[in-house]
């Protein structure tokens, strides 16, 4: 059998808009994926379905599996002809044992490549505001380890560290906070040293302690530091409450799951990014074309599209069956939103009508007002709400419904952790998310629709709050105010 290769991909701090460009392209490529304790939710979110996901994380100094075990699994993985990514915070050169895992692979020729990460020492620091050198300040900074392999007190030389200028910056340093002061202080280092921890860094749950080296301690017990923690003794300590630039965003500190279909999360995730949400995509569900006949559209008035999906399995139904849009003869579209508008202007279409209300309802209203006496086609989803076709045969409309595509529930790869919004565009969504995490709390539902946030209610959320309109823009500004309550 073929040798696999290992892929040594440093995730980042935890954020996963800091997971490079390369390390996403292997891991969404990867057969197994081997990660740590400090992968971030976001970044696991992407080992993809079909991978061996195999949890390796050590915390507050228990390792439930040993170092050597680790590259036993690794050889083993790629000696079974798998392409395996090894998964680590941060930057696996940089205090991740990296080296130690390439020694394992040189030893039993497994191949193998290194994708460079972002690592804490400069990303946490950065995130709440503390910039590692500033001119006049800090000419240079150190990144010290806090601990052993052995998960011991690092032995070093604080006389020289307390002497050596520039920033100082200690990783996993939560539960050394004592030892580095007393240190540092009896080496000579000034008290009124400015000095600050970073908790969870660049996460919602990132918080910043700002001290000086004299109280450091004392504000850190106070505070109940946790691990992971970045420590930071140093001038720029000071510049964290001036230079805080998340705290001005209005999402800052919200964990937000994104419950769209794979590849139709990308706009709405960036949207709440760029409000400072740290957000988690989790495709509760997956839409596939049936494999079925279009229906002959001559004679046909209207044509009426119900979702984005829709429009994407017609015309991948029109390549199947070596068509083109030239079946649609002179039939006017309909689009229930702007989203399948917009689907089927990318696809060269001009909409004909779209309600005001993006609800399916008020399309069938719209179209017994404007199509009366014509033949209306309705493509979408198998197994829809009646609304819309019962409406319409309410009013006395001559329709027809062809299902194209359905919907199917996904399991994601991770349950996520301390969520506080979920946000559903469909009621199918809700659905999925309950199926894959039955006993998952959220402190709210953020949806479009009252159908969805109906059908979030019945699935028990506590919390629902329904976007006034039916846009991302309006589902955005729903979760910028459900969170200030």
């Amino acid at each position: 059998m073929r040798t696999g290769k290992v892929w040594l991909v440093g995730a980042g701090p935890g954020d996963p808009g800091f997971l490079t460009l390369r390390g996403r392209e292997v891991l969404l490529d990867a057969d197994s994926v081997v990660f740590d304790r400090l992968v971030g939710d976001g970044v696991l979110a992407m080992i993809p379905q079909s991978a061996r996901a195999i949890r390796v994380g050590k915390e507050g100094g228990c390792h439930p599996v040993p170092q050597r075990k680790i590259e036993e699994i690794l050889v083993q993985e790629a000696r079974a002809g798998r392409k395996v990514v090894r998964l680590k915070g941060g930057d696996a050169f940089l205090f991740g044992r990296g080296g130690e895992e390439i020694e394992a692979l040189l030893k039993h020729g497994v191949p193998f490549e290194v994708v460079p990460g972002i690592s804490s020492a400069m990303a946490a620091p950065a995130a709440a505001g503390i910039p590692v050198t500033h001119r006049g300040l800090a000419a240079a900074m150190h990144v010290i380890t806090a601990h052993t392999c052995k998960g011991c007190v690092a032995g070093l030389d604080y006389a020289a560290l307390a002497k050596i200028g520039g920033t100082l910056v200690f990783l996993m340093g939560a539960s050394s906070v004592p030892k580095i002061c007393e240190a540092l202080l009896s080496n000579g280092m000034d008290a009124a040293t400015p000095a600050a921890a970073v908790e969870n860094g660049t996460t919602a749950k990132q918080r910043r302690i700002d001290s000086t080296l004299g109280e450091l301690e004392r504000d850190c017990i106070g505070s109940q530091l946790k691990s992971p923690a970045v420590i930071i003794v140093g001038e720029v300590a000071a510049l964290g409450p001036g230079f805080d630039w998340k705290r001005q965003l209005p999402l800052s500190g919200i964990k937000v799951v994104v419950t769209r279909p794979r590849g139709r999360a990308g706009e709405l995730s960036k949207m709440l990014r760029d409000r400072g949400a740290e957000v988690v995509e989790l495709p509760t569900i997956s839409t596939h074309t049936l494999d079925v006949r279009l229906p002959r559209f001559a004679g046909c008035g209207w044509v009426c599209f119900t979702s984005a999906a829709g429009v994407e399995s017609f015309f991948d139904l029109l390549r199947r069956q070596a068509k083109d849009v030239r079946s649609l003869g002179a039939a006017k579209l309909a689009a229930i939103g702007p989203a399948t508008a917009k689907a089927l202007e990318s696809h060269g279409l001009r909409v004909d009508y779209v309600p005001e209300a993006y609800d399916g309802v008020h399309l069938a209203e719209g179209l017994l007002r404007m199509a009366a006496g014509s033949k209306i086609i309705l493509l979408r989803a198998k197994d829809v709400a009646p609304e819309l076709s019962g409406k319409l045969k309410a009013g006395g409309a001559d329709f027809s419904e062809f299902a194209v595509y359905e919907t199917l529930y996904e399991k994601p790869v991770i349950t996520p952790k301390d969520v506080d919004v979920a946000v559903f565009t469909s009621a199918s969504t809700v659905r999925g998310f309950k199926a894959a995490f039955p006993e998952l709390k959220v402190r709210f539902a953020c949806c479009i629709g009252r159908q969805t946030a109906d059908e979030a209610s019945k699935a028990g959320f506590v919390n629902v709050r329904a976007a006034t309109g039916a846009t991302l823009e309006d589902l955005i500004s729903t979760v910028e105010e459900t969170t200030k309550l």
